[in-house]
């Protein structure tokens, strides 16, 4: 395992604190409740005034629209004022409160209720994934054992662990802290950090890292690098510095609002002051300059962004995938590269039996074979024993009792079945003590397994080999299609991310038809590669689940996780989730993105020609504020339908069908 050297962008104690994240998330759950408060209030007075309710009934639950939802895009736009930027916001309750003034008080209130909404969301997932990323501090033990220069025990703060101590990890116990093995033999299951499925053997020199845990031996670590330096919270930094820095792509409207903004505000404080300065009275000319603002306003250009973007959400929510946000939802749709976690992703997660192999002169057949390793494992927790013993039970097949069970780490297991000392294990370990001859049979199956990508568990009986087993983590059954469909959407064949052994990887790939393959990867060097395709001008989207890619998942264009097998962490930095673990819904929700962001060029130019039709018709001529709401809200309409058409669930039928076919 290569020894971990990244430039640490700020220490994770350095990051926000217990207070300032408790603050976020107060202020983001009291944004929540403002703007759920004026989307409750909105849709109790929206059925008053058509029925013919006097303005009594429904006119203070309009205000009450107004005080709710827009007091905080309000003073985010006079804070943005004060800096003299003019942003969407100021410039919506502008909008709202100029409708209110000519009896337009529900358009303005519906302006409220969707700025209102958005940024409470949004507001709201940011204190969720800043959470979650410092919550995965909590993987590394708050204490540690350290070994004193008399070999006294004493029990320590990890963060109070220095470079140079020595400290005892037991059996089951976490790593307090990255170090190299001084004295031992165990297991360790890595999966956090690395990704690789199965526990690694440590022995004298090699690494560990902080929060991996530990199997059955114990181990003396030197300690290498202090708690806020160690690869978990290189993991939180990374994440946090990606997150932060990671351009926003934002919706149209966005893009254009500090423009918009202030052009419009010019022309509606000409179009009141020109005419009063040539005599027009106050009324006419601040009623010209009401309905050119109401005309003018960017309401039908709002509509004409989200909805086809919110139907294209909530139809591949109702299909398994969860986007996060609109913005997410428009950047799928610009993906043109992908790379994809091994472990987890496009496999299931799980080790599992792939061959059975009776060894000759054994007089065992594959139920024999497989019977007597299950008997022998049966009492282990360890992964590959869980997986013989699963693959013994799928059999149906009748294990033995089991007498005098030991477990050596790192070599394997020890038992008594049938009046027969069965041994279950490492080929390499096991054969070494084995004689030339038995040697001679066992070895070639055992080094075309590995040669294959399998982990090989040589069984003996009475110290002559009877048989190999060949254990790898089984493929995803829509994997191979999966990938073929992103090649084809994309124009390029995905890569593969994985911190397994390469042999591992290699097999995999090729089987599902990958052929960029980057393996044995810590979580920087797959932050690396991400920011490899970004320089070559790519908008990467990152598949994974676990730990190890959630730095990647924050600084790829769009990032998704697996939500089945997924880590906390990975689902909560992730910009959407694979609910059900179907990896064939990634093409699709793509597909669907695209179909949006169309649906979204259409509306805008639908949105543009009433809009421009309506200014041109104010400034030439004189335009009836009747006639002027009825074609604002025309197209509001227009636009507004139009992109609920994603909403049917022919849009994901067409999305899934493979590119290419009609």
């Amino acid at each position: 395992m290569p020894s971990v050297l990244l430039q640490r962008p700020q220490r994770a104690g350095e990051a926000a604190s217990a207070p300032q994240r408790r603050r976020t998330r107060v202020l983001a759950l009291t944004e929540v409740r403002w703007a759920a408060a004026a989307l409750a209030l909105f849709l109790l007075a929206l059925p008053l005034q058509p029925t013919g309710a006097p303005a009594w009934a429904w006119g203070p639950l309009y205000a009450a629209v107004y005080v709710t939802g827009g007091w905080e895009p309000a003073w985010t736009g006079l804070r943005a004022l004060r800096d003299k930027t003019l942003d969407v916001d100021l410039l919506m309750i502008v909008a709202a409160i100029g409708a209110a003034s000519i009896g337009q008080v529900r358009d303005g209130a519906l302006l409220i209720v969707i700025f209102a909404t958005s940024g409470a969301l949004e507001a709201l997932a940011t204190a969720r994934t800043q959470d979650a990323v410092r919550g995965l501090l909590d993987a590394a033990p708050p204490a540690a054992t350290r070994l004193t220069a008399g070999g006294r025990e004493e029990a320590v703060a990890a963060e109070d662990l220095k470079v140079g101590d020595i400290i005892l990890i037991r059996p089951g116990e976490r790593v307090a802290a990255d170090g190299r093995v001084l004295d031992g033999v165990s297991e360790v299951d890595q999966a956090a950090v690395t990704g690789e499925p199965l526990p690694v053997v440590k022995e004298i020199g090699d690494e560990v890292f902080a929060g991996t845990v530990n199997a059955a031996g114990a181990l003396r670590v030197a300690v290498e690098r202090e708690a806020s330096d160690s690869v978990i919270a290189r993991i939180v930094a990374m994440v946090e510095e990606a997150s932060a820095t990671k351009a926003p792509t934002q919706l149209f409207i966005e893009k254009v609002e500090q423009r918009y903004s202030l052009g419009m505000v010019a022309a509606t404080l000409t179009v009141f002051a020109v005419p009063l300065a040539f005599g027009t009275d106050l009324t006419g000319s601040l009623l010209r300059a009401m309905t050119f603002m109401i005309v003018a306003s960017p309401c039908a250009v709002v509509l004409a962004t989200m909805p086809p973007l919110l139907s294209a959400i909530a139809t591949a929510g109702r299909h398994g995938v969860l986007v996060k946000s609109a913005v997410v939802m428009e950047r799928l749709g610009q993906v043109d590269a992908v790379a994809l976690d091994k472990t987890g992703t496009l496999t299931e997660g799980t080790p599992r039996v792939t061959e059975i192999r009776p060894l000759a002169g054994s007089g065992l057949d594959e139920d024999g074979l497989l019977a007597l390793a299950a008997a022998a494992e049966h009492p282990s927790e360890h992964p590959l024993a869980r997986a013989v013993v699963a693959a013994a039970r799928e059999r149906r097949l009748r294990l033995a009792d089991v007498r005098d069970f030991t477990s050596v780490p790192g070599i394997g297991v020890t038992a008594v079945v049938n009046g027969h000392t069965l041994q279950v294990g490492t080929p390499a370990r096991l054969l070494d003590a084995a004689s030339a001859a038995a040697s001679a049979h066992a070895a070639p199956v055992a080094d075309e397994l590995e040669a294959g990508g399998r982990s090989a568990v040589l069984v003996q009986r009475d110290g002559i080999p009877v048989g190999v087993l060949g254990i790898a983590d089984r493929l995803r059954p829509d994997a191979a299609g999966t990938v073929k469909a992103l090649h084809a959407l994309t124009g390029t064949t995905p890569m593969l991310l994985t911190g397994d052994n390469a042999r591992a990887a290699a097999r995999l790939a090729g089987e599902v038809g990958i052929t960029d393959v980057r393996a044995g990867l810590l979580p920087q060097d797959k932050v690396a590669a991400v920011r490899e395709q970004e320089a070559a001008g790519r908008k990467l989207l990152v598949i994974g689940d676990g730990v190890n890619d959630a730095p990647a998942l924050a600084a790829a264009h769009v990032g998704i996780a697996m939500g089945r097998a997924g880590s906390d962490l990975a689902l909560e930095t992730a910009d959407a989730v694979i609910v059900r673990d179907e990896l064939a819904t990634t093409p699709a929700v793509i597909a669907l993105s695209r179909a949006a962001r169309r649906l979204v060029t259409q509306n805008l130019i639908i949105a543009g020609a009433f809009i421009s039709a309506l200014v041109v018709w104010d400034l030439a001529g004189h335009l009836p504020l009747p006639l002027g709401v009825l074609g604002h809200e025309g197209s509001t309409v227009i636009v507004g339908l139009n992109g609920l058409r994603l909403l049917r669930d022919a849009a994901w039928k067409r999305a899934v069908r493979p590119p290419g076919n009609a």
